[in-house]
């Protein structure tokens, strides 16, 4: 009796202890961003350039040629510089992102044709980057202080998790993300929902490369509107991590340079 009273107190405590320790839905979905940033930690700066096609809901297509900066800072956001190449009715155009953990991002967007910097308000990040179906707030960094979580499934490598934003101004109510926590947690698929809660876009990432032995970067993105029926593919070269950026090079100053 006294081994089988000893037995039934282990067992009991053995689920005092699982209950105590299970993961809630909030926890898990926090505990894979927090994976997903650390694997990514550690690659300092890049530069790409990639291929813009914009196709419409009659399925005809334009083209547009860019070039990213990206310098990556660990005490807050990452900084981005985007530049316009060609064709000539956007050449020039540029866009700076510093993106911040707490608080709202800073943006400005640098207009060649009347030669000025015009800083983006929080109210109309939501809006289209230069016609494409990429939104200001999806060119920020993925930072973990950006959004509130919870774990929705789990299907093999896969696991997916509702992604709530922490701005109040921004144009999505949640994201649902699937991340690959077999390829060091890289983003597989994101869906948008809009302010009223209806799927607007949808963005898949494919053709993936591993850099350095331990960053892995898409080199397609394909981001489609459900709700306008438009599409914006984005194809990237090789990424180039060699490049020796520094904040100097995330100015305004360096914006306007960069653009003209």
């Amino acid at each position: 009796m006294k081994r089988n009273k000893s037995l039934m107190t282990m067992l009991a405590a053995a689920f005092v202890g699982t209950a105590v320790y299970a993961q809630s839905a909030e926890e898990k979905g926090l505990q894979i961003a927090k994976a997903a940033e650390k694997a990514d930690e550690g690659f300092g700066s890049s530069i790409v350039e990639l291929k813009m096609t914009l196709k419409n809901k009659n399925g005809q297509t334009s083209e547009r040629f860019l070039t990213t900066r990206t310098l990556e800072l660990t005490e807050d956001g990452d900084k981005s510089l985007i530049v316009f190449e060609s064709p000539k009715d956007v050449k020039g155009t540029a866009t700076l992102t510093y993106t911040h953990k707490v608080g709202a991002d800073d943006q400005w967007l640098y207009l060649p044709s009347i030669k000025r910097v015009k800083r983006i308000s929080s109210n109309n990040k939501s809006g289209p980057f230069v016609g494409s179906e990429f939104a200001y707030e999806d060119l920020s960094s993925q930072e973990v202080e950006k959004y509130a979580y919870k774990f929705l499934k789990e299907e093999g490598d896969l696991l997916v998790v509702e992604q709530d934003p922490v701005d109040p101004k921004s144009g999505y109510t949640r994201r649902v993300v699937t991340y690959n926590k077999g390829k060091g947690y890289r983003l597989e698929k994101i869906e948008f929902y809009d302010r009223k809660n209806a799927l607007l876009k949808t963005l898949t990432y494919n053709d993936y490369k591993l850099y350095k032995n331990k960053f892995w970067r898409a080199l397609t993105f394909n981001m489609v509107n459900h709700q306008s029926n438009k599409e914006t593919l984005l194809k990237f070269s090789d990424y180039n991590f060699g490049a020796e950026l520094a904040e100097e090079d995330f100015t305004e100053v360096a914006l306007k340079r960069a653009g003209s």
